[in-house]
């Protein structure tokens, strides 16, 4: 080929490289609105964006509002509550921590919490805090505990109904926040968002939204009412359910934890801890907060193993020790009571989806139209 053709192809090249982006950002809009506009309908969705990030490559897609009362849309820059999937935030920081010879996983909880010393509370290690390896302990702090002090007093008479069983809760993550924080010398609003977050490269991910930001903080409407609400204060709210952030700054998350994206080395074997499966329940292998299914996946385990009769009940679970290979996906769900949100991936296709909603929402619906739009992705 002469010097003229080959000019002329780079030049054709070059005049088609954005048509063929356009269309290919076009094509995933119209896969993403085609399988939740059901859930936005149905469940009167009033803002929805939803963030993928394939190959290094970012794509948004948003319908709604973030406020009915102003009339302001979603943007990928709005910020939701992430109920749950904050938990995801938590476990980091306590790999983080570990890894800068601040805590041990391995350690029991009565070592940091003396007063636990003895008892079956105490004698978890911060690991089974991680991994939902409770024994029983129930999802929610019981209404008598009105501060940590009183939380640790009903904890040292409680006794695990189902000793070994997993049991989600909302309590064992808030304890491995508390004693993380306290051993890092900080509270743990501060060791997120002036460490965590940006050892992540986060810019807009918060436990306490600045006022600076607060213009983009979405509402979230409640079910029955459809009156515009924020999460309600509690004990380990932060630690459990309290972080908010945009789908922009999940998907920088998601590069991380893809082993992508500008990350330390330090930030890199803590993501990597909190992937490494540790106790194996009927449909999926557990992690440090991350569930693990193998890949391609029947989307009805996926949906059963998200579901609530799975979640809010103890399931057996037995103890593994494994490094997945990259045929899995990791998933997390994630609600308050006026948002709603999904975060999953798939690191043998370099792939990343969070879905964040301002309405708590089903999560059959969240996993159904999040499995078919991965399987559209993979199959263009």
């Amino acid at each position: 080929m002469n010097h003229v053709s080959t000019l002329s192809v780079l030049l054709m090249t070059a005049s088609l490289t954005p048509a063929l982006a356009q269309d290919s950002h076009q094509q995933f809009e119209n896969d993403a609105a085609a399988v939740f506009e059901s859930a936005v309908k149905g469940y009167d969705i009033p803002g929805l964006v939803i963030g993928v990030t394939h190959e290094g490559k970012h794509s948004f897609y948003q319908t709604g509002l973030a406020s009915r009362e102003d009339q302001e849309p979603v943007t990928p820059d709005t910020l939701f509550e992430l109920g749950s999937i904050s938990k995801i935030f938590n476990v980091t920081l306590a790999a983080l921590a570990e890894a800068r010879g601040k805590v041990s996983l391995d350690a029991a909880v009565g070592e940091h919490l003396p007063a636990l010393q003895g008892s079956p509370a105490g004698e978890l290690t911060l690991l089974d805090l991680a991994t939902h390896h409770s024994g029983g302990l129930p999802l929610q702090v019981p209404e008598e505990a009105k501060d940590v002090d009183q939380l640790v007093d009903w904890l040292r008479d409680w006794q695990p109904a189902e000793p070994e069983a997993r049991s989600y809760s909302n309590i064992s993550i808030g304890l491995l926040g508390h004693i993380t924080a306290n051993a890092m010398g900080m509270s743990y609003a501060d060791a997120l968002q002036t460490d965590l977050f940006p050892a992540l490269g986060l810019t807009n991910t918060w436990i306490d939204v600045p006022t600076d930001a607060a213009g983009s903080y979405a509402f979230g409407y409640d079910r029955k009412t459809n009156a515009p609400i924020r999460v309600t204060p509690g004990v380990f709210d932060d630690e459990a359910y309290g972080v908010k952030s945009s789908a922009r700054d999940m998907l920088k998350l998601l590069d991380v934890e893809l082993a992508n994206g500008d990350a330390s080395p330090e930030i890199r074997k803590a993501v990597a801890r909190t992937q490494e499966g540790r106790f194996r329940t009927r449909l999926f292998t557990q992690a440090m907060i991350w569930e693990a299914y193998p890949w391609p996946v029947d989307p009805e385990r996926l949906v059963e193993g998200n579901g609530a009769d799975f979640i809010l009940k103890s399931q057996a679970m037995d103890e593994v020790n494994v490094t997945f290979d990259q045929n899995v996906i990791l998933n997390k769900t994630g609600s308050t009571n006026g948002f709603g949100g999904y975060i999953a991936m798939v690191p043998g296709e370099d792939l990343g989806v969070v879905v964040l909603a301002n309405r708590n929402y089903p999560n059959e619906a969240r996993v159904r139209a999040t499995h078919d739009l991965i399987t559209r992705i993979l199959a263009e």
